[in-house]
């Protein structure tokens, strides 16, 4: 009972963790001028994947390298079929554009590259390092890239926080350190009820950190993205979902590989990489060719994802 509620208030940190991370630096990039561009693309984006860098960074650092790459790769999935999923329910996902085509190419390319590895059983420090060499250049170029094309949804997510009381710097910060206190609190004791609940009912650390973790370190994403449903921004949805799995793979498990080598268990690298991967391929199918995510596809990416769920729970790739 008590490694449930260690889970239940972890999940509830991290999302109020998150809330908080994002508000106070949103505000803090107003109040010092940073670029609109700038802030939607790498404060937002950065804010909403903490979760999921707090969890894997301290799994691997606990030895539970099996949740560390569970949550990323249960992330990927979760964002694609299941957050992706409830929004096209709400409201149905049409984008289009060389913006999204170039995001989506380098998606793939960061899931392939993930297949790789997992072929060879690890993220070494040297693949972690190139990992994150190659996030910061696709940063960098999207920036320069986007300063034109990306104004719309900027102008979306500005619309998505409007009416919101202005922050002063000083309240700012205090709502941005206190975002990132509670982000790694509620990670912490997360990590702790589910490698607790994973030893104790004789459930692999894998399956709980592709599905448990995963889920509840998507969440800001999952609230990001019903909102930009709710309001009709398909661009905010699908820029939030392909870039936090980009932020994921290059970022989360490039930093953790730094800090600390991740192993690649057997039953991540013989299938759900692989799924992941899959998952990755379908959504780019609507991508490249411009074709809407309609509620009948919605349905079946939310289905197909508890289909995933129970085959991991029924012993399913052990």
């Amino acid at each position: 009972m008590i490694d449930i509620l260690m889970i239940l208030g972890g999940l509830v940190l991290l999302f109020f963790g998150g809330e908080g991370l994002i508000k106070g630096a949103v505000s803090l990039a107003r109040n010092f001028g940073l670029s609109k561009l700038l802030v939607s693309a790498v404060v937002v984006g950065f804010g909403t994947s903490m979760p999921e860098m707090t969890v894997s960074v301290g799994a691997a650092l606990k030895g539970a390298s099996d949740i560390a790459i569970g949550n990323v790769v249960g992330s990927n999935i979760a964002n694609i079929l299941l957050i992706i999923g409830v929004a096209a329910i709400l409201c149905p996902i049409f984008i289009a554009g060389a913006a999204v085509k170039r995001d989506t190419f380098v998606m793939l390319g960061a899931s392939l590259a993930l297949c790789g590895l997992a072929l060879t059983g690890m993220i070494s420090l040297v693949a972690g390092i190139f990992m994150f060499i190659a996030l910061i250049g696709y940063i960098l170029y999207s920036y320069n890239q986007d300063k034109k094309n990306g104004a719309e949804t900027v102008q979306h997510i500005e619309e998505d926080i409007e009416g919101e009381p202005h922050l002063s710097p000083p309240k700012a910060w205090v709502f941005a350190l206190a975002g990132l206190g509670l982000l790694i609190g509620g990670a912490y004791i997360l990590v702790e009820g589910a490698v607790s609940i994973a030893r104790g009912f004789g459930i692999s650390e894998a399956v709980i950190g592709l599905t448990i973790v995963a889920v509840g370190t998507s969440l800001p994403e999952l609230a990001t993205s019903v909102v930009a449903a709710l309001k009709k921004h398909s661009d905010v949805i699908i820029g939030n979902i392909v870039g936090s799995n980009i932020f994921n793979i290059l970022a989360i498990l490039g930093i953790t590989a730094m800090i600390s080598p991740i192993p690649i268990g057997m039953q991540i690298a013989s299938y759900d990489v692989w799924i992941m991967l899959g998952v990755a391929v379908f959504l780019s199918i609507y991508l490249l060719r411009g074709l809407t995510i309609g509620r009948v596809s919605g349905m079946a990416m939310l289905l197909a994802y508890c289909g995933y769920t129970a085959w991991l729970y029924t012993g399913g790739g052990a």
